[in-house]
């Protein structure tokens, strides 16, 4: 069973996190921050993951500890979860549609950190959430999971639809990636090391 199970405290936030690969999208998660947690249901829904994540945070301050935080315990608990790298099909691409949104997501669990980010939103927020974290979330995480990780937006208007977009295309490229694949003799790499 490819699972990981996280705990992370610092003056900022306090996180709880198990996460199993192999799932059925089952979640639990409370950020304290309604929009975020609805994304990270869809990322998990649509990438097959089951996650019990529990985070407190300063959310007096604001929302970024919190989104940059989860991010990072989300990157060591994928890294965590692969364990070895053994057999995984290592990369992956998608493209989601939501409604007048589309993106397109890639991934290589390389182990190498490195994000390509290309979105340009119209609003400055989603509801109350604000857009600028969504790229601090993922820098986060690739640069915890050591992944390399290219979103870019080939169109949107709605900052809803457009977020969510990239969510759901996020949870299938993690799922997509990390699938077991017995035809692969060790890890995915001429190198012999991911």
């Amino acid at each position: 069973m490819r699972m990981s199970n996280i705990e992370r405290k610092t003056s900022e936030t306090d996180i709880k996190m198990i996460l199993q690969l192999d799932g059925e999208g089952r979640r639990s998660i409370s950020t304290g921050i309604g929009f975020f947690d609805h994304m990270l249901h869809t990322m998990c829904k649509h990438g097959f993951m089951d996650m019990d994540l529990l985070c407190t945070g300063d959310l007096h301050v604001d929302d970024h500890h919190t989104v940059e935080d989860v991010g990072i315990v989300l990157g060591d608990a994928f890294r965590g979860a692969l364990g070895d790298k053994q057999k995984i099909r290592r990369y992956a691409t998608v493209y989601s549609p939501m409604d007048e949104s589309l993106s397109r997501i890639s991934i290589d669990i390389s182990g190498r950190a490195y994000l390509h980010y290309d979105v340009s939103f119209l609003q400055q927020s989603a509801g109350q959430f604000e857009v600028a974290l969504v790229e601090e979330f993922f820098r986060a995480f690739v640069n915890h999971a050591q992944v390399t990780l290219h979103i870019t937006m080939e169109y949107g208007k709605n900052s809803h639809h457009m977020i969510e977009s990239i969510f759901k295309g996020f949870g299938r490229v993690l799922d997509q990636a990390s699938v077991v694949d017995d035809r692969i003799i060790g890890v995915l790499s001429t190198k012999g090391h991911l």
